[in-house]
């Protein structure tokens, strides 16, 4: 039976998945086990931030063929509603120079020539999402001008804090990636107040999206 992990920032994210379904276990992450469509699926809540995030996929990696990231992010100018992260980049990774910060691939040496930064996902099945590059990084964007900086620069569309160290804690595991995220705020100074208020149903826009994935697999 193929083996997904899925991470989940957020227990309301987490939640939104399957909700109801599945047995839950105690530890140093709070996970729910399920069978759906044929897949054995183990969904953690991992906790905000890039460290969170990668020591989740670590820790449950070993027992999955393919680590999924669902839940919610910022708006660089992308639209409402849930998107497929075909490629994630680290906005904060890199080397810092006077009046400037060059961005290097997270995990590579940040000198010299600084080449394509991002994390690739696997192939879409066909969910007929719109695309987008995720900038992650271990700051909630609730700046306008933060947020064009970002998509100035890097080419994102949406921002959050955990796709881009789940990317490439599977790309040092070996392992394909995918990622589902649904907006919630437009990264500016009513983010935090957005980001409240659309929780929910940010989260159950991704959560559906993802449960259409795992029946797709």
């Amino acid at each position: 039976m193929p083996r997904i992990l899925i991470l989940a920032a957020l227990p309301e994210e987490a939640d939104a998945l399957f909700p109801g379904a599945g047995v839950r276990g105690a530890g140093l992450f709070a996970v729910r086990r399920l069978s759906a469509h044929g897949h054995a699926l183990t969904v953690a809540t991992c906790g905000l931030g890039k460290v969170n995030a990668a020591l989740a996929a670590g820790a449950f990696a070993a027992d999955a063929d393919l680590l999924v990231m669902t839940g919610t992010c910022g708006a660089l100018g992308a639209a409402p509603g849930a998107w497929w992260i075909a490629e994630a980049v680290q906005h904060d990774y890199g080397a810092i120079h006077p009046g400037l910060f060059r961005r290097y691939r997270a995990g590579e040496w940040p000198i010299g020539e600084a080449g394509e930064a991002h994390f690739a996902a696997m192939p879409d099945p066909g969910l007929g999402l719109s695309h987008a590059r995720i900038a992650s990084g271990d700051s909630f964007v609730a700046c306008p001008e933060a947020a064009a900086d970002l998509a100035a620069t890097l080419g994102a569309t949406l921002v959050d804090m955990e796709v881009g160290a789940v990317a490439q804690a599977a790309a040092r595991l070996g392992k394909p990636w995918a990622a589902i995220k649904a907006v919630t705020d437009a990264a500016d100074g009513d983010s935090a107040g957005d980001f409240h208020a659309n929780l929910a149903h940010a989260a159950r826009l991704a959560g559906q999206e993802v449960e259409r994935l795992v029946a797709m697999l």
